[in-house]
Formats: structure tokens, C-alpha cells, sequence
């Protein structure tokens, strides 16, 4: 045999027995890496794990006095409650309504503003321009929510400007119509910019030989971006919209319960609103459980019917 030739190499019984080894000893080889992991595990065990127990509850009539051993079990009433209340239906399409204009008219828009920044030659600029978008975000909602009842109440500074011009107010805030569209809006203008992070992260990876071959084969800046720089991303894209459809029943409780009123409660209550009229002001504690554990199961089975289409058009999901 040539001397150049590479000899599978066989381990030693003594090696395959170390490497046989409870996983113990590489735990304490890199005790470094687990230690920074260490806080993130921590908060998932307490606030993720842990509070799993209370979904029993909605099996339950909980009664906080007898505690959760010594409460009744009632089976599926709740469910059957929930599936029979009135207004059932009008929570179900406001919760789905508003999740499906956040995914048609907020979702794309980071991956927009990450292109254009990504095409940006000038850093200053880009710097610039990330850190004006990125603010929005540090913004509680209470603030956003009395940045817009100044800007578009009855005497807010849009109706003074629009009197102002010779037309008539517009009554923006107790509109039914506009409610989903000033939801929508708040939403793209606070976090459209923070959702640019990841993507820009993942276009900083893509290797400018390939713009420079593109660019040698005469591709110009609108191939470029359609041939390299969304493929760069795309599994980027896909992973994002598969975790946000695990939210499609959760529109945000805070946002919509700062901006509802009883003139557009017909089309803004949503099952958030509901669990917190149900939860904590009426104390229907098990009923309102099984409000979010429905929650839970129909998000699941979205994500689980959405990643198993990815999967079967090539793509990686998230599992």
C-alpha cells in the first residue's frame, strides 16, 4: 500500500471506553459554556416549565381556598363553556383578524428595511438610521398609547390640522373600521426596526465574492438582491414566520387594551382582553385557563400543520 495513503484509524478499547463516559465529565469540561447557558435555563424552568402544572386548573372548579389538590375536577366543562358563550366567535375572528394583518402588514416590513439598509454603502448612515428605528422599541405602550390619543383624539393635532385645511374630523380613535389598521400601525411603527436585527445579522454573512461574480456576469442590483441576498436569508425568514405563527392567537394584551374602547369593542376585544375580564377582574380563574390553554393547542397545531409543509418544500423548520 502507498505510504501516502490515509489508514482508517481505529480507537483503542481503553479510548472507546473513556468516550463511553456519562456526559458528566464533558459538563465539567466546558463548565464555562454551561455557566452562561446556566441564567437562560433557569428562567425557562421557573417561568416556562413550572407554570405548566397550572394548566390543570382548567380541568378543575378552582377555588383558591380549597388549593389545587382539594378543588373539585369538572373534566372538560370549561371547554364546553367557552365553545358555548356567546360571543365565542366575534373573539375568535378579531384574535385571528388582527394576527393575520400583523403577518401580511408587519412581517414583511423588517425584511424590507434590512434590504435597503443592507444596500447602503455609507456605515454612518446605516448607524444612523438603525438607531432612529431601533428607539421605538424602548417605548412602553402607555407612552405610544398617549403619543396617539394626542395625535388622533377628537381635538388631537391631526383633526386641528385637517379643520385647519377645510375638511371635518375624523373621529380615528372610536371608528370600528380604523381600529385594526391603528393596531397594525402602532405595531410596524414601534417594531419594525428591532425586527431588523436578525436579518441584518444574517445578511452580513453572506460572502461578497458572490456579489462580485454576479456582478461580473452583469447582474444588476435588483438580480442581485433576487439571486444572493434573499436566498441568504430565506431559511432566516421561514424560521421567524414558523415561531410567529406560534403566536397567532396572541395579538398583545397591553397594546389593545390601552387603545379599546366601548365603541369599537366589537371589533378589538380579543381573547387577551377576554382572559383578563374573565382571570382578573371577575376571578373565574379555571375558566379563564382554559381560555389559554386553548390558546396554546390551536397555536401548536398551526405550527406543527406550517413546519410540516415547510419541510416537505425543502426547507428546514424549526424541529
Amino acid at each position: 500500500m502507498d505510504q501516502y495513503s490515509v489508514q482508517p484509524r481505529v480507537k483503542p478499547l481503553a479510548e472507546k471506553k473513556t468516550s463511553g463516559r456519562s456526559r458528566l465529565a464533558s459538563i465539567f469540561l466546558d463548565w464555562d459554556l454551561y455557566l452562561l447557558a446556566l441564567p437562560g435555563i433557569v428562567y425557562f424552568l421557573i417561568f416556562k416549565y413550572l407554570p405548566m402544572w397550572g394548566i390543570l386548573i382548567s380541568f378543575q372548579e378552582y377555588s383558591p381556598f380549597l388549593g389545587f389538590w382539594k378543588s373539585h375536577w369538572i373534566g372538560f366543562k370549561m371547554f364546553q363553556d367557552l365553545f358555548a358563550y356567546d360571543h365565542f366567535w366575534e373573539l375568535m375572528r378579531n384574535t385571528v383578524l388582527i394576527s393575520f394583518y400583523q403577518l401580511v402588514f408587519f412581517f414583511p416590513v423588517p425584511i424590507i428595511i434590512a434590504l435597503m439598509l443592507h444596500e447602503v454603502s455609507r456605515p454612518f448612515f446605516t448607524r444612523l438610521v438603525q438607531t432612529i428605528i431601533y428607539l421605538p422599541h424602548f417605548i412602553s405602550w402607555v407612552v405610544i398609547a398617549s403619543i396617539t390619543f394626542v395625535m388622533l383624539s377628537g381635538n388631537g393635532v391631526v383633526n386641528h390640522v385637517i379643520e385647519a385645511a377645510g375638511g371635518k374630523s375624523i373621529n380615528f380613535l372610536s371608528a370600528p373600521e380604523m381600529f385594526r389598521t391603528l393596531i397594525v400601525s402602532q405595531d410596524i411603527w414601534k417594531e419594525a426596526g428591532w425586527g431588523t436585527i436578525i436579518y441584518l445579522a444574517a445578511l452580513a454573512g453572506v460572502d461578497p465574492q458572490l456579489y462580485e461574480a454576479a456582478v461580473m456576469d452583469g447582474a444588476n442590483r435588483w438580480r442581485q438582491m433576487w439571486h444572493i441576498t434573499l436566498p441568504t436569508i430565506r431559511s432566516t425568514i421561514i424560521i421567524l414566520f414558523l415561531l410567529r405563527l406560534g403566536h397567532i392567537l396572541d395579538v398583545g394584551f397591553e397594546q389593545i387594551f390601552l387603545m379599546m374602547n366601548s365603541l369599537v369593542r366589537g371589533v378589538g376585544d380579543v381573547f387577551e382582553t377576554f382572559v383578563y375580564q374573565k382571570g382578573l377582574v371577575e376571578g373565574q380563574l379555571s375558566f379563564s385557563t382554559a381560555v389559554g390553554l386553548f390558546k396554546s393547542v390551536i397555536s401548536l397545531i398551526v405550527v406543527a400543520i406550517a413546519n410540516w409543509l415547510v419541510k416537505k418544500a425543502g426547507e428546514e423548520g424549526i424541529y
